[in-house]
């Protein structure tokens, strides 16, 4: 993981997401949580683009 993609999981996790996967349910997951909470957003994002 980059870190730049660090950063990004941290700071906007949508768009880390998007980066690794593009437009897919993944992304729409992470967008969800994000809306609802900043926390469950970062987390899914570290989750996401750390095991792949």
């Amino acid at each position: 993981m980059s870190i730049l993609t660090i950063i990004l999981n941290i700071l906007l996790p949508p768009l880390a997401v998007f980066m690794k996967h593009g437009l897919g349910v993944t992304f729409l997951i992470s967008l969800l949580l994000t809306a609802l909470g900043w926390i469950p957003g970062v987390i899914h994002a570290f989750l996401v683009n750390g095991t792949r």
